[in-house]
This record gives C-alpha cells, structure tokens and sequence, in this order.
C-alpha cells in the first residue's frame, strides 16, 4: 500500500490569529472558491480540463467566510459558503455551477482535494448554526473551523463520519460481488458501503455490513485506501475482501435490491459504458476499487 502525502496546505497555522478573515480578504493575492448548495464555480466545464473557478473577495457579497488553504505561491484560499438564493457575480458561457459527481475526475489531483474541502466546510456551515448541547446561537471561529456557543460556552467543530467500502471477490478471485441500491433503481451496481456504528471497529463494520446486506461471511479482509467524501461529511475507508462462499449471496431487499458476481469480462465491459450495468463515476473510491481488481489480473 503507498502512503501519500497531502498535497494541499491548509493553512492551520493560521486560524487562530484574530481577524485573519479579514486581513485576507484585503489581501491582493487571495482568491476565493463559493459554494452554494453543493456546487462550485468551474472554468473548462465542458472540457476534460476543468479547474475551480476561483474570485476575488470584492467579487462575493454575503457569505459565511472560512480558510481553506494556501496555494503554492502561498497565497491564501478563502471559502465564501453561500445561501442557496445568494447572488453572485454572473456565469459566462466557460464557466457554470457543478457538483463533485458532475465533475467526476476532471479536476485534477490537488482541486479535488479542495473541492471536497471546501464542499464539506461549507456544508457544516451551512447546517450547524445552532449549539447542539443547548441549542444556543453559535459564533464562527478558528477561521471557519470551529463554532463557539454564545450561551453556554461550548466549542464545536465539523465532523467527519467513517464509512466503510469493499470490492469484495470469489476466493478464486475471478468474479467481483457489486449489489444494486435501492435509490438507484437497479441501473448501477458497487461496492458495498455503510457507516461504523458507536463502538464498532472498521474491521467489524466490514463483517456486519456485508452480512446485512448481501448474506455474505468473509474468509479476509485488507485495507487498501481512502477517501474524504462530501455527502454530508464521511471519510470512506476502503477495503478488499474475499468472500467465504459465492452460492450464499442475497440482497437484503430493502436498502439493496439485487447482488451480483460479475466476471472480468463483464467488469471491463461495464467500465467502457457497454454494459451489462453501470458502475460508479470516476470520483469515487468505488470505482478505484472496481478498477484495481480488475487490474490486478491484467
């Protein structure tokens, strides 16, 4: 397994300085990405090429501010989190408001990353005004990254929930399980996924979600990578399985719908979009793992 380094700066050094904000906001080389339910600014949209539209301060009327990042001449990056019926400055014909899925892998590496920085930041922004202990109006701090509660003092701070993904395979390792979801209607399959409950380790979260939704016990397990992921605020964790026995599967019937031992065959004719099913978009670690266990036979 390779372990990579960030390559985003975020600038946590600078979030406890008072006014920084604002300081940055008057700053000429500071830029700034808006998000406004769930979607950016993109630059090339119709291109393989796209990149985050980035503006100037003077360019946002009203917005909920916080600090992403610095850019590699140091620079700072400013999010302006947006009301849903906010209005900004007007699209031109090369740029338009889209969302990770939209994008798909179109960014490149480090955008990404700040896309889905920014989207989830924003996101809690947006959703968590209030203090959850008291329910007391709260005051935004740390440059965005925290809220302090003006009633009874509590600090508050954007969660990130875990969530665990697996590609699990054949112990022949010729056929890869995908399950259909419910919502979406039976046209897509993927890797099985769910979130790690009070108390529960990743590993038997792995178990308990496999058994649940596609009857399935499992011979090994082994992490493999993973992914910050917006909707609303998870850290996937992805993993490989081998499955114990192909003839026990079964859907669950109510969160999925049909579970399926795809060949290789099937696999690579699915990632061409020739069918028999669509798989994931390229955003998401799913389809990393789909990809990669195909690969590995290749």
């Amino acid at each position: 397994m390779t372990t990579m380094r960030p390559s985003l700066d975020r600038a946590a050094d600078l979030r406890t300085e008072p006014g920084i904000l604002d300081r940055l906001r008057a700053v000429p080389t500071t830029t700034v990405i808006a998000v406004r339910q769930g979607r950016v600014r993109v630059a090339g949209a119709e291109s393989d090429e796209a990149s985050l539209l980035r503006v100037e301060p003077s360019e946002i009327r009203d917005a909920t501010w916080a600090l992403l990042a610095r850019d590699a001449q140091g620079a700072a990056i400013l999010l302006a989190a947006l009301a849903p019926e906010a209005d900004t400055v007007d699209t031109t014909p090369d740029e338009t408001w889209l969302g990770l899925r939209d994008l798909g892998g179109r960014l490149a590496g480090g955008e990404t990353e700040l896309l889905i920085e920014a989207l989830a930041l924003a996101g809690w922004l947006r959703d968590a005004p209030f203090c959850p202990a008291c329910g007391g109006g709260t005051e935004v701090r740390q440059a965005g990254w925290s809220r302090h509660c003006l009633v009874c003092g509590k600090e508050h701070f954007p969660r990130t929930d875990p969530a665990v993904i697996v590609a699990v395979e054949s112990p022949d390792g010729e056929r890869l399980l995908l399950g259909a979801n419910a919502n979406w209607g039976g046209r897509m399959y993927s890797c099985f996924a769910g979130f790690t409950e009070a108390g529960e380790s990743l590993e038997s979260t792995v178990h308990r979600e496999l058994e649940e939704e596609a009857g399935v016990r499992l011979a090994s397990l082994d992490y493999v990578s993973s992914q910050p992921w917006p909707f609303p605020r998870s850290l996937m964790l992805g993993f490989r399985a081998v499955a114990v026995d192909v003839d026990e599967v079964r859907a669950d019937g109510e969160e999925i719908i049909d579970v399926r031992w795809f060949t290789r065959a099937e696999i690579a004719s699915a990632l061409a979009g020739e069918g028999p099913v669509g798989l994931p978009g390229a955003a998401s670690i799913a389809r990393a793992l789909i990809v990669a266990w195909l690969e590995d036979r290749e």
